[in-house]
C-alpha cells in the first residue's frame, strides 16, 4: 500500500529486502535504532547496492499476478489433498477427499478460464504468450506466470533477467577453497515454473535437450544441468520477447 502510494504520487521508488538493510547496519556498527538512523542507512545501503528504481506493475499486471497467485493456491490444496487420498482408511474418508478434490478441480477450471480471457483479451499479453509458447518445453501456465510476475522480461540484459528469477549463479570462495556455485533469491514463482519448464524441454526440445546431454557427458550432476538448462530457457524467452520473434529451431 505505502509503495504504491509513493508510486501515485509520481516518486522514485525501490522496494528491498529489509533483513539486508538490517545487517548492512550492523555491518557499519549501527545498533541503535532511530527513524533518523534507519534514514541514513538506507540511504547509504541504495547508494552502496546502486538500488535501480523500476516502475511498479500496472493494475491489470497486479490483478494477473493475484490470479496466479491464487491458481497456485489451488495446485497446493489438490496435491495436499491426493496426498491424504493415498493414506485414507476407509472408503468413506476417501469419497470425502475425492468430494473436496472434486470442488478443486472445478475452481481450478473456472479460474483458468478467466486467467485465459483476461491474457487472451490484452493484445500485448497475447502477442507475448504466443511468442513465450512457440517454444517446446513451455506452455500458457509458465508463459502467464512471467506475464504476471516478470513484467521486465525481454527489457533487461540477460544476467539482470536470471537475477530477477533467482537463477544466476553465485559462488562461495575463500583462499584456496571454492564451494560449489549456487542459486538463490529472485523470485520465487518465476524460478519454480521456469524449472519446471526446463524439466519438460530438457526432454522435448530438441535444442536443450541436447544442451543438458552435453552438460551431463561432462561430468555435471543432473540437477547442475537442469538448472543450466532452466537458466538458459529463461534467456531464450528474454530474447524472444525483446526481439519479438517466435522461437526458430535450429
Amino acid at each position: 500500500m505505502a509503495v504504491a502510494a509513493v508510486a501515485a504520487a509520481g516518486l522514485a521508488v525501490v522496494v528491498v529486502n529489509p533483513a539486508q538493510v538490517r545487517h548492512f547496519a550492523q555491518a557499519l556498527g549501527k545498533r541503535a535504532k532511530t527513524d533518523p538512523i534507519d534514514a541514513a542507512v538506507i540511504a547509504h545501503f541504495a547508494e552502496a547496492t546502486k538500488a535501480v528504481a523500476r516502475p511498479l506493475p500496472d493494475v491489470e499486471t497486479q490483478i494477473l499476478s493475484a490470479f496466479m497467485a491464487r491458481r497456485r493456491q489451488l495446485v497446493e490444496m489438490l496435491v495436499a489433498e491426493k496426498a491424504r487420498e493415498s493414506k485414507a482408511a476407509g472408503k468413506r474418508l476417501r469419497n470425502s477427499i475425492r468430494r473436496i478434490m472434486a470442488t478443486l478441480e472445478d475452481e481450478l477450471k473456472r479460474l483458468d478460464e478467466d486467467i485465459g480471457k483476461s491474457v487472451r483479451g490484452s493484445p500485448l499479453w497475447r502477442v507475448r504468450e504466443d511468442l513465450m509458447t512457440s517454444i517446446p518445453g513451455v506452455g500458457p501456465t509458465t508463459a502467464r506466470t512471467l506475464l504476471a510476475e516478470l513484467p521486465e522480461l525481454g527489457n533487461l540484459g540477460r544476467r539482470q533477467i536470471a537475477a530477477l528469477a533467482g537463477l544466476a549463479p553465485w559462488t562461495r570462495q575463500s583462499g584456496q577453497w571454492k564451494g560449489r556455485s549456487m542459486i538463490a533469491g529472485g523470485r520465487a514463482p518465476v524460478r519454480r515454473v521456469i524449472f519446471m519448464a526446463a524439466l519438460v524441454a530438457s526432454r522435448y526440445n530438441p535444442h536443450l535437450k541436447a544442451f543438458r546431454d552435453r552438460l551431463v557427458a561432462a561430468g555435471k550432476p543432473k540437477i547442475v544441468a537442469i538448472i543450466a538448462v532452466a537458466r538458459k530457457l529463461l534467456t531464450i524467452l528474454n530474447a524472444i520477447v525483446r526481439d519479438q520473434k517466435p522461437w526458430q529451431p535450429a
